[in-house]
């Protein structure tokens, strides 16, 4: 049967936001200047970039190899793996941006005449890191090419130029041309559905409140739950429309690929949206007018523009920032949509980011409800 009482409430949602020319700008021209700004955004350098090594000779070259690496503060050597296929499985997993394989005749061509080659993969779905990595695991073998190159003239008592000991094969994944915009789209995905929930669900609840009006839904035979959901879906739908406007807009006009089934990219989404709609309600128990809920909410905001990857590559904070950036619910969807969007994994590869949004989504959705019901009554 259907709930009338609820389907009232949304209608009457509905119809204040139509109503409200302010609201129909923020929800439908905002996401539109976001994407056209962000998606032109530059891009910084990094430092410590995961680097899982596959190292099939382990000789004393290679081990020099790998202290040349470990040296620049470039790259933080953090997997040592057997195998092609487990380089493969944390690149796709974001655990590693890059991989290093070192053949299993490399201690022999260097220590003879040849040139020995090595390869470097990339995930090139953050363009900042890939182009910074690719500069600097160039730059490192060249100049440990050269040390080498020294020892044997040393070595042969020889001044003529020899032959290069070491070359870098190099080989980007996922976004070969490490187009900024694969990076960026994405991300305003992830700020629209944060913002667009938090903000307009805090300011629906405290509206009512302000105009007088919450004391007449009280006394109406309509639940406290009833009220809840009738709040929030509008704002969970207009959310969602937003989500496909973007993906159609940023695949239009900057060429990202949507390489994951788009109802996987729309779940995952709404999953993310519990988090956003609890962080509105939260807000709403505590604010008393519209402006007071407005700038609390931008209050996590901040952090979660700043702390999130969104702009910054986490790689580069501060350890203690880095620590405190597993707080920010945004940091693990902006990880799942850049990765469906651009790598095209499955749920198989996503699963801690997915575990810590069901996590956030569910505790602010609880502790929402029971404060805003509470104020209810």
């Amino acid at each position: 049967m259907v709930n009338i009482r609820l389907l009232s409430i949304i209608r009457k949602e509905f119809i204040q936001i139509i109503r409200d020319p302010r609201t129909l700008i923020l929800v439908i021209l905002i996401p539109i200047m976001q994407l056209l700004m962000m998606g032109y955004a530059a891009t910084t350098d990094v430092r410590n970039v995961p680097l899982a090594i596959f190292d099939q000779d382990r000789g004393q070259e290679a081990r020099a190899l790998l202290d040349a690496y470990r040296a620049a503060d470039y790259f933080h050597l953090a997997y040592d793996v057997d195998s092609l296929s487990e380089i493969f499985t944390l690149i796709d997993r974001g655990d590693a941006k890059a991989g290093l394989i070192i053949p299993p005749d490399y201690n022999q061509k260097m220590a003879g005449e040849g040139t020995a080659q090595i390869a470097f993969v990339l995930d090139g779905s953050d363009p900042t890191v890939a182009s910074t990595s690719l500069s600097a695991a160039q730059l490192i073998a060249q100049a440990h090419a050269t040390d080498v190159m020294a020892e044997r003239l040393a070595r042969s008592g020889q001044g003529a130029v020899v032959q290069t000991p070491l070359e870098v094969r190099t080989q980007v994944w996922y976004n070969p041309d490490m187009l900024s915009a694969y990076f960026m789209v994405p991300g305003v995905i992830g700020m629209i559905l944060y913002s667009i929930t938090s903000i307009l669900t805090a300011t629906a609840v405290v509206r009512e409140r302000e105009r007088g009006t919450i004391e007449q839904l009280i006394v109406t035979p309509i639940r406290s739950w009833e009220l809840i959901v009738g709040k929030i879906l509008p704002y969970a739908v207009l959310a969602l429309i937003n989500t496909v406007e973007v993906l159609a807009l940023g695949s239009w006009l900057f060429g990202v690929p949507i390489r994951s089934g788009l109802g996987l990219v729309m779940l995952l989404s709404g999953l993310f949206l519990l988090t956003g709609l609890g962080i509105g309600l939260l807000v709403s128990t505590v604010a008393n007018t519209q402006q007071e809920a407005t700038l609390t909410t931008f209050t996590t905001l901040l952090p979660s523009i700043f702390l999130s990857g969104f702009f910054f590559p986490v790689e580069a904070m501060p350890r203690v920032l880095q620590w405190i950036s597993y707080l920010i619910p945004l940091k693990y969807y902006l990880t799942i949509i850049r990765s469906l969007l651009i790598k095209g994994v499955g749920v198989d590869s996503l699963q801690k980011e997915i575990l810590a949004l069901v996590i956030f989504g569910v505790s602010f959705i609880f502790l929402a409800a029971m404060r805003l019901q509470k104020r209810l009554e």
